[in-house]
């Protein structure tokens, strides 16, 4: 944890992040979606896609990049085709209500492919994962970003494409399901981020410098002279690295990058989402347990060096989240500046922004 690094509980900070949500002008249901969607990205340590998103919604809102009060509007009905647009909406309520619209369909009719396009910023793609879940359905989500090319292929020097997540959210009857959700490369963009406002170095093997040449500073994934993050798993990360920005992008989103950065700060996805409902595919009890002799026999490999014991994916946010909610969440100083430097830029008092997460005057 970095000098000056503040620990806010997690009521005061949502009490924060509400007020400064006050100056996009947002309905205030939006406001509410917006301010837990961020908070649980932090609860789930995914602080690259959390509160310190919202300098970056500020800046693409006052450039007109970010249109706050609108909804997904509905492009095409297919029965178990939806093709929706968000019409550069907060991608909190944008994703929100299009995974409410495919779950509604998948449950009436088994199945539904959902694609979503021009959403600002959808945040963690797991948090979409999660809602389908819940409702005992299967979710897959290819995605892609229209903003600043971010991301070398492999094999190449400069960014020609943004961090493309893909997720996946499999229930699992009696346990805690499956949620993966990761970026394509090898770490998200917003870590370059935390680490650069951390005054931490990355590890080897995640970033190109300016001349395309491996770096430890962060400096080249946020400040100009820009250099690129690398995709991970080298070829096999940079192969759906093209899927999501081919489905996600030029199918769902209409909009693939193929072009150098405009100096725009909104983010924009398009998203393929497919939902399907595991009981009607088979024999539901044989599936249920197959997947937990299968999690147990993973689970019970014995642990490496170093590791305490092996986690299967959404355990390790799930574990965060229940020590977060106990102990409050991580700010580092140069994130709270920032934080409300962009309270003042949208006419939100920056004093009780401050004064609301509990801290006491500077």
């Amino acid at each position: 944890m970095s000098a000056g690094t503040r620990v806010i509980a997690v009521e005061p900070l949502r009490a924060a992040v509400h007020e400064l949500m006050q100056g996009f002008g947002s309905a205030p249901r939006e406001v509410e979606l917006v301010t837990d969607n961020l908070i649980q990205a932090n609860l789930t340590g995914h602080d690259s896609h959390g509160i310190g998103m919202l300098p970056r919604y500020a800046n693409a809102f006052l450039e007109g990049g970010l249109k706050p009060n609108v909804h997904v509007v509905t492009r095409l009905d297919a029965g178990t085709l939806l093709a929706l647009d968000g019409q550069a909406g907060f991608g909190q309520v944008i994703g929100h209500e299009t995974m409410e619209l495919g779950i509604a369909r998948a449950k009436a009719q088994g199945s539904c492919i959902v694609a979503l396009a021009n959403a600002h910023h959808l945040c963690r793609i797991g948090a979409w994962a999660e809602m389908a879940v819940a409702q005992g359905l299967v979710s897959v989500h290819f995605v892609n970003v229209i903003s600043r090319p971010i991301v070398a292929p492999w094999g190449g020097r400069d960014a020609r494409f943004g961090t493309n997540p893909f997720a996946v959210g499999i229930p699992v009857p009696g346990r805690a399901p499956v949620i993966l959700d990761l970026a394509t490369s090898v770490v998200a963009q917003g870590k370059t981020r935390v680490a650069h406002n951390r005054g931490e170095r990355l590890p080897p093997g995640q970033l190109l410098d300016d001349s395309g040449e491996p770096t430890t500073d962060p400096r080249f994934g946020v400040v100009e002279p820009y250099g690129a993050l690398r995709t991970f798993g080298e070829h096999k990360g940079f192969g759906l690295a093209l899927v999501c920005e081919l489905l996600g992008g030029a199918l769902a989103g209409g909009l693939a990058t193929h072009g150098a950065a405009d100096g725009k700060q909104r983010v924009l996805n398009g998203m393929l989402t497919i939902l399907f409902d595991p009981q009607r595919l088979g024999d539901a009890a044989v599936w249920s347990s197959e997947m937990q002799a299968f999690l147990n026999w993973v689970v019970a490999s014995p642990p490496q060096a170093g590791t305490e014991r092996v986690r299967v994916a959404g355990e390790p946010e799930r574990d965060t989240r229940a020590q977060r909610l106990a102990q409050g969440i991580p700010v580092d100083p140069t994130t709270w500046i920032e934080l409300l430097a962009a309270a003042a830029k949208l006419g939100r008092d920056p004093a009780r922004v401050h004064a609301l997460a509990g801290l006491a005057a500077a």
